[in-house]
């Protein structure tokens, strides 16, 4: 069941980096926020409550609220257009946490793979933190890069190797995520702060205009 919330996890995160991007109606994406939003509250919700008193799969559901939350949180502020800064403080406050369940995975689940992806949930809801609680506007294309290649790397593909009984090799695939989140996401600052920069006709047109 978690797998299948991973599935439309990679989805949400997906059309968030659009909206970032601008490519995206923010009022559109909202309703999908609700829509992932309220799956991902009533799967761990559902896994607590089935998981009897085993606590490990009590710790291993407990983290999904983390992203519900978020993702219900968006939906409304998008509709209702209020200001995001209390967003970006709970996402600091997901990026902190989601280093303990990296922690977790690793050395009590030794699930190496998502041991990496929760270190790439960190990375990313620091970013919305600098983004919506500081305010850093000039992080909006580098992180909605960021969050529409994790929607794809961290969500549909784990969720389509585990429901389809790929997901093997576990040492290997943790390997290979922690070189391409290093490489690609390194490679993207660069690209997306140049992105930022006026072209030099443009810088010089309107210096002549203001002088």
């Amino acid at each position: 069941m978690g797998n299948v919330g991973l599935l439309f996890v990679g989805a949400v995160l997906f059309l968030n980096g659009l909206l970032l991007l601008g490519r995206v109606d923010a009022k559109s994406a909202a309703v999908f926020n609700l829509f992932v939003g309220a799956l991902q509250v009533l799967t761990p919700t559902y896994l607590i409550f089935t998981a009897g008193d085993d606590h490990l799969k009590i710790l291993a559901a407990s983290g999904i609220y983390l992203f519900g939350f978020t993702y219900l949180y968006v939906g409304i502020v998008l509709l209702a257009g209020i200001d995001n800064i209390c967003v970006g403080y709970y996402s600091l406050f997901v990026a902190i946490v989601a280093l303990g369940y990296s922690f977790v995975n690793f050395h009590l689940f030794k699930d190496y793979p998502f041991g990496v992806i929760w270190l790439y949930w960190a990375f990313l809801w620091f970013l919305f933190f600098l983004l919506l609680g500081l305010k850093k506007k000039g992080l909006s294309d580098y992180t909605g890069w960021v969050t529409a290649i994790e929607g794809w790397v961290t969500g549909v593909i784990p969720a389509a190797l585990l429901l389809s009984g790929y997901w093997k090799h576990t040492t290997e695939i943790a390997i290979a995520l922690g070189a391409f989140g290093v490489v690609v996401f390194a490679a993207l600052w660069p690209l997306t702060r140049k992105s930022r920069q006026p072209a030099p006709a443009e810088s010089a047109g309107s210096t002549g205009t203001t002088s």
